[in-house]
Protein backbone atom coordinates (compact mmCIF):
# COMPACT_ATOMS: atom_id res chain seq x y z
CA UNK A 1 0.00 0.00 0.00
CA UNK A 2 1.14 3.68 -1.01
CA UNK A 3 2.21 6.38 1.33
CA UNK A 4 1.33 8.73 -1.23
CA UNK A 5 -1.38 10.79 -1.30
CA UNK A 6 -1.07 10.95 -4.93
CA UNK A 7 -0.18 8.02 -6.30
CA UNK A 8 -1.89 6.78 -9.15
CA UNK A 9 -1.06 2.97 -8.33
CA UNK A 10 0.91 1.99 -11.71
CA UNK A 11 4.58 1.30 -11.70
CA UNK A 12 4.73 3.50 -14.93
CA UNK A 13 3.20 6.22 -13.16
CA UNK A 14 6.02 6.09 -10.06
CA UNK A 15 8.79 5.56 -12.24
CA UNK A 16 7.90 8.94 -14.36
CA UNK A 17 7.75 10.64 -10.94
CA UNK A 18 11.18 9.52 -10.26
CA UNK A 19 11.86 10.63 -13.83
CA UNK A 20 10.66 14.04 -12.94
CA UNK A 21 12.37 14.39 -9.77
CA UNK A 22 15.43 13.57 -11.36
CA UNK A 23 15.22 15.83 -14.27
CA UNK A 24 14.44 18.87 -11.76
CA UNK A 25 17.53 17.68 -10.41
CA UNK A 26 19.66 18.12 -13.23
CA UNK A 27 17.36 21.33 -14.42
CA UNK A 28 19.69 22.82 -11.26
CA UNK A 29 23.13 21.29 -11.59
CA UNK A 30 22.84 18.46 -9.48
CA UNK A 31 25.58 16.15 -9.64
CA UNK A 32 26.36 12.37 -9.35
CA UNK A 33 22.96 11.70 -9.88
CA UNK A 34 22.03 7.87 -8.84
CA UNK A 35 18.19 6.01 -9.16
CA UNK A 36 17.98 3.35 -6.95
CA UNK A 37 15.39 0.88 -7.27
CA UNK A 38 14.46 -0.43 -3.44
CA UNK A 39 10.95 -1.91 -4.20
CA UNK A 40 12.67 -5.37 -3.85
CA UNK A 41 14.40 -4.57 -0.16
CA UNK A 42 12.01 -1.45 1.56
CA UNK A 43 8.61 -0.76 2.06
CA UNK A 44 9.80 2.83 2.36
CA UNK A 45 9.58 3.87 -0.85
CA UNK A 46 10.17 2.44 -4.40
CA UNK A 47 12.84 4.49 -6.04
CA UNK A 48 15.66 6.74 -3.84
CA UNK A 49 16.98 9.66 -6.24
CA UNK A 50 20.10 10.58 -4.69
CA UNK A 51 22.16 14.03 -6.13
CA UNK A 52 24.89 16.19 -5.00
CA UNK A 53 25.15 19.89 -4.91
CA UNK A 54 28.82 22.07 -4.68
CA UNK A 55 27.20 23.92 -1.88
CA UNK A 56 24.39 24.25 0.73
CA UNK A 57 22.78 27.05 -1.17
CA UNK A 58 23.23 24.94 -4.06
CA UNK A 59 21.42 22.04 -2.01
CA UNK A 60 18.83 24.07 -1.18
CA UNK A 61 18.02 25.36 -5.02
CA UNK A 62 17.79 21.94 -5.94
CA UNK A 63 15.69 20.41 -3.30
CA UNK A 64 13.34 23.46 -3.84
CA UNK A 65 13.34 23.42 -7.66
CA UNK A 66 12.21 19.53 -7.35
CA UNK A 67 9.57 20.30 -4.73
CA UNK A 68 8.53 23.33 -7.20
CA UNK A 69 8.62 20.91 -10.55
CA UNK A 70 6.86 18.01 -8.32
CA UNK A 71 3.86 20.81 -7.07
CA UNK A 72 2.91 22.05 -10.38
CA UNK A 73 2.71 18.08 -11.62
CA UNK A 74 -0.07 18.07 -8.50
CA UNK A 75 2.59 15.66 -6.66
CA UNK A 76 3.34 16.97 -2.86
CA UNK A 77 5.24 15.75 -0.53
CA UNK A 78 5.01 14.09 2.70
CA UNK A 79 7.73 15.52 4.13
CA UNK A 80 10.43 17.49 3.58
CA UNK A 81 13.93 17.61 6.25
CA UNK A 82 17.04 19.67 6.41
CA UNK A 83 16.41 22.49 4.25
CA UNK A 84 17.25 25.07 6.62
CA UNK A 85 20.59 23.47 6.46
CA UNK A 86 20.99 22.68 3.20
CA UNK A 87 23.84 19.57 4.09
CA UNK A 88 21.45 16.55 3.04
CA UNK A 89 17.88 17.75 1.97
CA UNK A 90 15.25 14.88 2.29
CA UNK A 91 12.02 15.13 0.13
CA UNK A 92 9.53 11.92 0.59
CA UNK A 93 6.73 11.80 -1.70
CA UNK A 94 5.89 8.39 -0.58
CA UNK A 95 7.18 6.25 -3.67
CA UNK A 96 9.94 8.70 -4.37
CA UNK A 97 12.23 9.85 -1.99
CA UNK A 98 15.08 12.15 -3.34
CA UNK A 99 18.37 12.71 -1.14
CA UNK A 100 19.91 15.69 -2.02
CA UNK A 101 23.44 15.97 -0.61
CA UNK A 102 26.29 18.55 -0.13
CA UNK A 103 28.96 16.70 -1.08
CA UNK A 104 31.10 15.59 1.57
CA UNK A 105 27.97 14.92 3.97
CA UNK A 106 27.03 12.27 1.06
CA UNK A 107 30.41 10.39 1.29
CA UNK A 108 30.09 10.32 5.17
CA UNK A 109 26.70 8.45 4.86
CA UNK A 110 26.95 6.79 2.15
CA UNK A 111 23.63 5.41 0.69
CA UNK A 112 24.72 3.80 -2.15
CA UNK A 113 26.56 1.60 0.01
CA UNK A 114 23.61 0.90 2.50
CA UNK A 115 21.83 0.39 -0.36
CA UNK A 116 24.18 -1.64 -2.34
CA UNK A 117 21.72 -4.66 -2.80
CA UNK A 118 19.59 -2.33 -4.46
CA UNK A 119 19.68 -2.16 -8.53
CA UNK A 120 20.51 1.04 -10.22
CA UNK A 121 17.89 2.41 -12.55
CA UNK A 122 19.05 4.10 -15.79
CA UNK A 123 17.77 7.18 -16.73
CA UNK A 124 15.87 7.58 -20.51
CA UNK A 125 18.05 8.64 -22.97
CA UNK A 126 17.26 12.25 -22.95
CA UNK A 127 18.38 12.25 -19.09
CA UNK A 128 22.11 10.91 -19.84
CA UNK A 129 24.08 13.14 -21.42
CA UNK A 130 22.58 15.81 -18.99
CA UNK A 131 23.61 13.72 -15.75
CA UNK A 132 27.07 13.22 -17.65
CA UNK A 133 27.62 16.83 -18.34
CA UNK A 134 26.61 17.94 -15.16
CA UNK A 135 29.03 15.31 -13.15
CA UNK A 136 31.42 14.87 -15.83
CA UNK A 137 31.20 11.13 -16.04
CA UNK A 138 31.01 9.13 -18.34
CA UNK A 139 27.57 9.47 -20.33
CA UNK A 140 26.25 5.96 -18.69
CA UNK A 141 23.67 7.54 -16.69
CA UNK A 142 25.09 6.46 -13.34
CA UNK A 143 27.67 7.39 -10.81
Amino acid sequence: MSRSPSRKGTSDSIWERAVLCAEAALDKKATDLVLLDVREHTSIADYFLIVSGRSDTQVRSIAEHVEEVCRKAAYRPLAIEGLRHGQWVLLDYGDVVVHVFYGPVRDFYDLERLWSDAPRRALPPSLITLAAAASGDAADGTR
